[in-house]
């Protein structure tokens, strides 16, 4: 069992984590025709605007409320009111969704009150959804403004059904904010290959695949819609992946009876041994040929592989669900973790398979990434790397000195073949043939000269 320790620096240097605000907004560009609103400083919106942008290499859609210490002060309903008014008007989204930040959240706008008196004053918005979710940037990280913004969608659109309504071919699943679109794309295939039909809130493969519209549009392009969102409840199971998503699952099941099942990673052999039993049973289809000639794949790919994993020092950093996919299947291929930070609490961390889990910054990363064969976090650890002299792979968020981070896939057991390959070849890249500098242990005294062999005579 792990040991959670909590950093106790005065500042973070080179810092891990980023903030539930930026979480909820990528939540919300899953979406259909929607625009997410931050509500707080022009600031705020533009430094997640521009890591958003650099790591997907996309348009991003995002709007800001624009607050000044003035408005921070004497409240920030008008903000708020025009903010909506100008993005209906411009843009005409089916969505709007708005998320707070530490400003408005120290300041105790109650966004829940200014809805309500936005929408009495305009009765024209009543065509688009407006959902709000408290997301304070001075506590929580990432996942967790992901986590509150899928829960909130399910508390303000999901229709409770009507009996006799449910679809034993609809599953809905909840991914978790670690995964891709190229993730949620391979779960989509996998699914659909047992005859099943999902619906995924958020569906980031529909809005940041990078793919080329037809037309421009001002909000994002593609997605779960909304309309999807509100028939959540004929499904006959929901599919949460990674414990962040476990709120989110419980309060679909609570709203419309829908049961569901919690994977908490899907990186591995045993955890997609698992997934397509469930998806077999539910289905009542065998698991294709297919998937079980890519199962011998990933099988004889871990064969070829624990030559180059086993016994290796592996230092990660990475939001919680991310740390316990990497660390949990690396441990299972014959890794050492070394090292693990992470950037908020999950009850995941204590059963990671390392002696401490900090709760920290990159520079926590490096310190114990002193000695590692590998490191394993986002782009910004490239320097600590360097100094190291210790190999990168980089996983994560953001990744900008990179193409092809939103198609990077690690579900499966197509996916995990892949990554064994990845990974082991990076570690094939810095391995030698051992010489005589490298074999002999400190203990031994090497020969001078080759009469010190004492070589017999033939």
């Amino acid at each position: 069992m792990a040991k959670v320790i909590t950093s106790t620096k005065q500042c973070m240097t080179n810092p891990l984590r980023l903030s539930q605000p930026l979480g909820a907004a990528l939540a919300f560009l899953g979406m259909d025709r929607c625009m997410p609103l931050l509500h707080g400083a022009q600031g705020c919106t533009s430094f997640g605007l521009v890591l958003l942008v650099r790591h997907f290499r996309e348009a991003i859609p995002l709007q800001t409320t624009a607050m000044t210490e003035v408005t921070t002060v004497l409240g920030g309903i008008d903000n708020v009111e025009q903010g909506i008014l100008n993005i209906w008007k411009k843009t005409n989204p089916d969505l709007i969704g708005i998320c707070t930040t530490g400003t408005t959240e120290v300041k105790g706008d109650d966004l829940n009150a200014y809805i309500t008196l936005i929408r009495a004053r305009h009765p024209e918005l009543d065509d688009v959804e407006l959902v709000h979710v408290n997301t304070p940037d001075f506590s929580g990280a990432f996942q967790d403004g992901w986590a509150r913004a899928v829960t909130r969608m399910i508390e303000e659109l999901v229709e409770i059904p009507e009996l006799g309504t449910r679809d034993a071919r609809r599953v809905n699943v909840l991914p978790g904010s670690h995964l891709t679109p190229g993730d949620i794309d391979e779960l989509r295939e996998m699914i659909e290959a047992f005859g099943l039909i999902p619906t995924f809130l958020p569906d980031l493969s529909g809005s940041l695949d990078g793919h080329i519209p037809s037309e421009f549009t001002p909000t994002t392009l593609g997605g779960c819609g909304v309309d999807e969102v509100h028939g959540l409840g004929s499904a006959a199971w929901t599919i949460a992946i990674g414990a962040q998503m476990r709120g989110a699952a419980i309060t679909l099941e609570h709203r419309t009876g829908v049961p569901y099942r919690l994977f908490e990673r899907l990186t591995g052999l045993e955890c997609s041994d698992k997934f397509m039993e469930f998806l077999s049973r539910i289905s009542g289809v065998p698991v294709p040929r297919r998937y079980r000639r890519l199962r011998g794949q990933l099988v004889d790919a871990m064969l070829d592989g624990h030559f180059y994993f086993g016994d290796k020092r592996v230092a990660i950093a990475a939001e919680p669900d991310l740390l316990w996919t990497m660390s949990m299947w690396l441990h299972e291929m014959g890794c050492q973790i070394v090292g693990a930070v992470t950037s908020t609490m999950s009850p995941l961390l204590e059963d990671i398979p390392a002696d401490e889990v900090i709760l920290g910054d990159l520079q926590d990363l490096e310190v114990s990434a002193a000695g590692a064969d590998l490191i394993v976090a986002n782009s910004q650890a490239r320097q600590a790397a360097d100094r190291l002299h210790v190999p990168l792979f980089r996983m994560g968020m953001p990744i900008f000195d990179r193409l092809g981070t939103a198609h990077i896939t690690t579900v499966g057991y197509r996916a995990t073949r892949d990554l064994i390959f990845a990974i082991g070849n990076t570690l094939m890249a810095v391995d030698h043939e051992p010489t005589q500098a490298t074999w002999v242990r400190d203990d031994m005294e090497l020969p001078q000269s080759s009469s010190d062999f004492n070589i017999l005579p033939s």
